[in-house]
């Protein structure tokens, strides 16, 4: 069996399928899919020129079909896309925590734990347990208002209430 230029894109349709694994973002298997028609391109017997023109045309349309359209479908209902600091969870409420190692008071977003400091007073250590309300982030403190009962009351089946 000789080698065949088709298989090189082959090879590299499945290199990028199976990276694909390691992100969940869909751009990789979008470029995976475009390496695969580009195979089958080049077993047409087109030259370099119109593999390399075909692949950008094919990545062109696949990369944003994958990301746009196919990669919401996979995700979690309620999820809002951004990574944590970008604003994406401002006016969530938490509940502090208290670090092992150092009694640290935080809140955990998004999984991750932050310190924090309440914007009225300055104070960086509260009770755990405290309701807080996330406004946004200064490096990498939490900058947070401390809730009132009554709001917390009015407000407690709100689908924005976040507790970790």
């Amino acid at each position: 069996m000789d080698w065949n230029p088709a298989y090189s894109w082959l090879v590299l349709a499945l290199l990028l399928s199976l990276a694909e694994l390691t992100s969940g973002a869909m751009v990789l298997l979008a470029l995976g899919i475009a390496a695969a028609l580009t195979a089958a391109v080049t077993a047409l017997g087109l030259s370099l020129p119109w593999q390399l023109l075909s692949m950008g045309i094919f990545a062109g349309v696949l990369v944003p079909l994958g990301v746009m359209v196919i990669r919401p479908r996979f995700s979690p209902k309620g999820v809002a896309y951004g990574t944590t600091g970008t604003g994406v969870e401002k006016g969530n409420r938490y509940t502090t925590l208290l670090r092992d190692y150092d009694n640290a008071t935080g809140i955990k977003v998004n999984g991750d734990f932050y310190r924090l400091r309440v914007l009225e007073s300055g104070q960086t250590e509260l009770p755990e347990g405290t309701q807080v309300v996330f406004k946004h982030f200064e490096g990498t403190t939490a900058l947070v208002n401390v809730s009132s009962p009554e709001t917390l009351d009015s407000e407690r089946n709100t689908p924005n209430t976040k507790e970790f």
